[in-house]
């Protein structure tokens, strides 16, 4: 089944970047039944699955099946671009219980839930923030440095290639034709257009490789595979070619070789294992040398290297 929509000019114009931690979250539940599927996330099964008996997580996984259509409530599209998890699940607990009723409805095993969906939500909820403590919360900076650079880099490509350039390259599943956007994705309710909110795009390592969609009553959402999701376990940081490190030392080089993607302080710091602070003195030198280059974006300053480093990080590797 194609999902076909026909993107106005406003909606274009209100096309933005957003990621999810309860969307990583609620999707990597399905990673746990099925290892098969996502292999690269093996790292996190084998650490996490020893604390599943001590959650109680039957009533969530009927909402969150193996395959197929997910309560959507689980799972409302970010309405800022950072959002952080405590404001998601509030979401999630405000959701009126007529909604969550009607959508526990086209899934089997939710009788419970449905018996009494106020209840219901406060009890799924509670069993979300049980898992995201459990085993979840300490591997999100990991995951949100792999979603932050992947919208830096996206959002560059809009700005600089627009729509076409944009779609061209999210997945071989989303076609834009300039002037519908075709997306190849069973389970989902065909609507012709979106309904005057924009388009938000959502990358996710969790939900990788597949692409997913909502819409009414929701915001309008397409959620994509993140870049680089082979990455996301790897320990430490990227290797520094010993030339570039004896030029202009291990950590600037490691740095100036992390700056093949837009990044911001806090995630080099966090890949680096590295403070802020110190990430921040190495910027400014290899700022001041012309080999990186930082820009405001919100309430955050992202860097990237420069023609310069580019070529020096070429050279030397």
């Amino acid at each position: 089944m194609a999902i076909e929509w026909t993107l106005r000019s406003e909606d274009v114009a209100r096309i933005r970047f957003a990621f999810s931690p309860m969307w990583e979250l609620v999707a990597s539940l399905r990673t746990l039944r099925d290892p098969a599927r996502q292999v690269v996330h093996l790292p996190w099964i084998r650490a996490v699955r020893p604390r599943l008996p001590a959650l109680d997580l039957v009533e969530l996984l009927a909402l969150v099946p193996p395959s197929g259509y997910l309560a959507d409530f689980l799972t409302p599209p970010p309405d800022t671009p950072l959002p952080d998890f405590a404001a998601e699940l509030d979401r999630v607990r405000r959701t009126p219980p007529e909604r969550a009723a009607e959508e526990a409805a086209l899934l089997a095993g939710t009788e419970r839930f449905r018996a009494d969906p106020a209840a219901g939500v406060a009890r799924v909820a509670d069993a979300l923030e049980a898992y995201w403590e459990s085993c979840f919360a300490e591997y999100w900076p990991r995951v949100y440095g792999l979603l932050e650079r992947d919208v830096l880099r996206r959002s560059r490509e809009l700005a600089t290639g627009g729509a076409r350039q944009l779609f061209a390259g999210l997945d071989q599943a989303i076609v834009w034709n300039g002037e519908q956007l075709i997306i190849d994705r069973p389970w989902c309710v065909d609507s012709a257009h979106l309904y005057g909110d924009g388009l938000v795009l959502v990358p996710s390592a969790f939900y990788w490789p597949s692409v997913a969609v909502m819409s009414a009553p929701y915001q309008s959402m397409v959620v994509y595979p993140v870049q680089g999701v082979g990455t996301l376990w790897e320990q430490g940081p990227p290797p520094a070619p010993d030339a570039l490190a004896a030029l202009i030392g291990r950590s600037r080089a490691q740095i100036l070789t992390a700056l093949a993607e837009p990044t911001t302080t806090s995630s080099l710091a966090r890949r680096m294992s590295l403070s802020a602070g110190a990430v921040s003195q190495h910027l400014g030198v290899l700022s001041a040398g012309g080999l990186a280059v930082g820009r405001r974006l919100g309430k955050e300053v992202v860097y990237r290297r420069t023609p310069t480093g580019d070529a020096l990080a070429s050279t030397a590797a």
